[in-house]
């Protein structure tokens, strides 16, 4: 092991040293990388401190050798419909449940922050800085910890989620989802920012990215109301569209029974292969 700068390095798995700070005990991934390289250069280094009072060391580092091996094709495609009743079901029929990281410690929460708030009341009714009321302090991390546990929750689900989706299929297919229009409509606003839409696809970019994978987004418009097997949409023809509570339906022209979000994620798997193929059938017209 040998991963050092001029004026930091790693002493062993478990330590650091920095300057003007000296040896310090640090935990995290680093060991996952110096176990598997001998050649890392630290870059960059930078301190910070969150708000549950945690301290942080970010690298940046380099190497000769890549430090991400590249993935073998598997000529998988996948459509990825995102809901709020499950996580995701993608178009093999694969539901992802959805963990609803916020709503297990909602109750914690609420009561740790009304106790904060009385906390300043009494600090503010005392002419007391709230910097200096230790009660007050205390209570802040504390509720900063809650607020913590569920991002970390959040991220490490995410991570699993989108990880599988690329290491699985060379290109996957999503919606196009514009989650702050819909976080505009109250009834849905705590499932939608609860499930991070937002930040999955922007893992999901990543990742592909990193591991030359093709994520395509694609408009969601009619992808539920659309029958896969003939194309029939709901709301034509003297039907009514379907609703959220409609969980699985049949197709009044061809009578195909569907589960709203598998058929929902087909039609999104078709949609990409379409875009895939137009630029294509563009560049043999001209």
């Amino acid at each position: 092991m040998d991963v050092y700068s001029a004026s930091v390095k790693f002493l062993d798995k478990n330590h650091i040293s920095l300057p003007k700070l000296g040896r310090l005990r640090v935990s995290g991934s680093h060991r996952r990388i110096i176990d598997n390289k001998d050649d890392i250069r630290i870059g960059t280094v930078t301190i910070s401190k969150d708000t549950a009072d945690r301290y942080f060391v970010s690298m940046q580092l380099g190497s000769d050798t890549p430090f991400v091996k590249k993935l073998a094709k598997t000529n998988s495609q996948v459509g990825v419909d995102l809901n709020t009743e499950n996580f995701l079901t993608d178009s093999f029929g694969k539901v992802v449940a959805n963990p609803r990281s916020s709503r297990t410690i909602k109750g914690k929460i609420a009561k740790a922050q009304k106790v904060l708030s009385r906390r300043q009341r009494r600090a503010k009714k005392e002419k007391r800085s709230l910097r200096d009321s230790k009660n007050y302090q205390k209570q802040r991390v504390l509720v900063a910890k809650l607020h913590d546990r569920v991002r970390n929750q959040r991220n490490n689900f995410l991570n699993h989620v989108t990880t599988a989706l690329i290491n699985n299929h060379d290109l996957v297919v999503v919606e196009n989802l514009r989650s702050k229009n819909m976080l505009k409509n109250h009834a849905l606003a705590m499932s939608i920012s609860d499930v991070g839409w937002r930040s999955f696809l922007q893992k999901l970019d990543y990742k592909a990215n990193l591991y030359n994978r093709t994520v395509i987004s694609v408009n969601p418009k009619n992808t539920t109301q659309t029958c896969y097997a003939c194309g029939f949409i709901m709301g034509t023809d003297g039907t009514d569209k379907l609703t959220l509570k409609d969980r699985e339906w049949t197709c009044p022209n061809c009578h195909e029974h569907h589960i709203r979000d598998w058929n929902a994620a087909k039609n999104i798997l078709a949609k990409g292969l379409d875009k895939l193929e137009k630029p294509k059938n563009l560049a043999k017209a001209k």
